[in-house]
């Protein structure tokens, strides 16, 4: 798809090569930014909830990231990094900073994560191939979930808006081999709960989606437009 002419600029705060697939597929042309952030150290019991936080504490990251950098390039003194920032704090300064540039072309960020949830119990990304192999082997006849996150902020208003997306994803028996190949590759290693559903391997093997393949890559495209409208 051509990419849009839009009236606001785009930051994808993500390196996930499925989301700057999506985002391109969608016809938006993006700049990229990552928060330096211990997705580890924020811990929900609920997935909805885990999800919702981890995409805020990315954004949040990013943000002050902007701010530092800003600032750094405007004063010759070294910055200060506060990283204890609560969400309204940098929204505020949001707010006041685009008080003093009403006409500045808006800026969105476009952070989002994702969990898979499998007989209640959340996954996040594998921590070694044999974790890798013992998912996808729990996937085989069975069934799994993802839950996934998208938040967009208005970097020029402070405005965000996000929600939270959920398929559900139905296996036939998986062989042991191809499970093999694919923890030998490599790549079910930097996707959370070891899941690829479109990768060529595992697609003769999926029974059923219930949602779209785009949330499951990780950006719901219509939610995503949604919520870009949301915040202009």
């Amino acid at each position: 798809m051509a990419a849009k002419t839009n009236p606001f600029k785009i930051i994808l705060g993500s390196s996930s090569k499925s989301r700057k697939d999506i985002l391109t597929e969608m016809g938006y042309d993006f700049t990229i930014m990552t928060a330096d952030i211990d997705e580890k150290e924020i811990r929900m019991e609920k997935p909805e909830d885990l999800v919702m936080a981890l995409a805020e504490a990315k954004a949040n990251g990013i943000i002050t990231r902007i701010q530092t950098i800003d600032y750094s390039e405007k004063n010759s003194e070294p910055a200060l990094l506060i990283t204890a920032d609560t969400a309204d704090a940098i929204l505020s300064r949001l707010q006041t900073d685009v008080n003093k540039q009403e006409d500045a072309e808006s800026t969105l960020l476009i952070t989002a994560d994702q969990v898979v949830v499998y007989e209640g119990v959340i996954r996040e990304k594998p921590s070694s191939k044999e974790e890798a192999r013992q998912f996808i082997k729990g996937y085989s006849g069975g069934r799994a979930a993802t839950v996934g996150s998208v938040l967009v902020t208005n970097l020029t208003t402070g405005t965000r808006r996000g929600e939270w997306d959920r398929v559900e994803i139905y296996f036939r028996e998986i062989p042991d081999e191809v499970i093999e190949k694919l923890v030998d590759e490599g790549i079910v290693l930097y996707v959370a709960g070891g899941l690829i559903i479109e990768h060529p391997l595992i697609v003769p093997f999926i029974e059923k989606v219930e949602g779209t393949t785009d949330s499951v890559m990780g950006l719901p495209k219509a939610l995503t437009e949604k919520l870009i409208h949301e915040v202009l």
